[in-house]
């Protein structure tokens, strides 16, 4: 898997509508730089809605899981607590 290009978010003002035609039409992801370091990135919608249902079907599971040991007495909240938490 190659390495997704790196554009500083200044570089980026100049032509954001040639990164988002390339996140859009090619699938190629653009990581966005803010003083060298990376802090967020274009990506397709499909890209997006894929990683959303990924970290809901993931919820879903630490959830079923602790709902299947219930002796264990693991509170919603910490289930979500937990998930939101991690760095994944």
């Amino acid at each position: 898997m190659t390495e997704a290009p790196h554009e500083s978010i200044r570089d980026l003002r100049s032509h954001l509508a040639d990164v988002v035609e390339r996140a859009d039409r090619y699938h190629q992801p653009t990581v966005i730089t803010r003083r060298g370091r990376p802090v967020a990135a274009v990506v397709s919608i499909d890209v997006l809605r894929r990683y959303q249902e990924l970290e809901e079907q993931e919820l879903n599971r630490l959830v079923d899981e602790r709902m299947a040991h219930r002796g264990a007495g693991t509170p919603l909240e910490d289930v979500l607590r937990e998930t939101l938490s991690r760095d994944d």
